[in-house]
């Protein structure tokens, strides 16, 4: 059963949201990453972890159905994280699993350090670590946060194209070529499928404008060293292979700046969510939550 609801966060701001599965199972909230709506969460994927979960997925303010108002109202991207919180509250969510990709993983650390009393667990995806620990290599080497490698040289070469006005068919073009160098090149790469995933997520939204807020806001104050290394909610990290935006060893440090926290595997896996991922990982993450 499919639910739809939207969520007052503050005055003037509304959050789309929508759960899947049977309320009666243990709640999961998905937590997507920057500029992107709850939709890019794939519905294969959702199926799958609602065979066991009361799965809520929503989008971020300045994305989907929630409201845009960046330029009227700026916030900090720490404020994405309360969103979290107020989107819990409203489906009368007191702990949930939190699954959590790239900005959502960031916001997965947010709520493991502010908020651990809301989380049964958490899983982080294509996100590095908010904190300043070091990385420790197997050798016993240590490399400071700061010179860990940075986003591969085509995605920097994407994002740095001047921005331009596009028409549906261009700007559909664009997205699938900037998920092209998302997915990294170990799985073969289905533009039709993701094409089909934007047009879903356009439809959703109502039009086709890129959103730029997350990238605007105050990325300040998000450091949680010490939170993180102390924490004792359960931590599952998923290591990537292909992963251009955060390449390993990223999730290996993040997983290292956690107290407790494991890493689990998904061959090929890059920063996307293709149909190949989708059972391997519903697998990895339902062995967390169950474990």
């Amino acid at each position: 059963m499919t639910r739809e609801r939207y969520v007052d966060v503050e005055p003037g701001v509304r959050l789309w949201a929508e759960e899947h599965g049977a309320a009666d199972r243990p709640p999961l909230l998905l937590v997507m990453g920057a500029l992107a709506s709850g939709l890019a969460w794939p519905d294969e994927l959702v199926a799958l972890l609602a065979e066991h979960h009361r799965v809520i997925r929503y989008d971020h303010r300045d994305t989907g159905r929630s409201t845009w108002a960046f330029d009227e109202n700026p916030y900090p991207l720490s404020r994405l994280a309360e969103d979290a919180v107020a989107v819990l509250d409203a489906f009368g969510v007191d702990r949930a699993h939190v699954v959590g990709m790239s900005l959502g993983g960031l916001i997965g650390q947010l709520l493991i350090a502010d908020h651990p009393d809301r989380l049964l667990s958490a899983t982080l995806i294509g996100t590095g670590a908010v904190s300043t620990a070091p990385y420790v290599r197997p050798d016993g080497t240590r490399v400071p946060a700061e010179e860990l490698p940075g986003p591969s040289k085509r995605l920097l070469e994407f994002w740095s194209l001047p921005p331009e006005e596009r028409d549906l068919d261009a700007e559909l073009d664009h997205r699938v070529e900037h998920w092209r160098a998302l997915a990294g090149d170990a799985l073969p790469f289905d533009a039709d499928w993701f094409r089909a995933q934007e047009r879903a997520i356009v439809a959703h939204t109502g039009h086709h404008a890129p959103g730029t807020a997350h990238a605007l806001a105050d990325a300040s104050g998000l450091l949680r060293t010490d939170e993180l290394a102390a924490t004792e909610v359960p931590v599952l990290v998923i290591a990537a292979p292909a992963e251009p935006v955060t390449p390993p060893p990223h999730a290996e440090h993040l997983a290292q700046a956690i107290r407790g926290a494991r890493v689990a595997e998904i061959p090929g896996m890059g920063h996307a969510l293709p149909p190949q991922v989708h059972a391997p990982l519903a697998e990895a993450i339902l062995r967390h939550t169950e474990s």
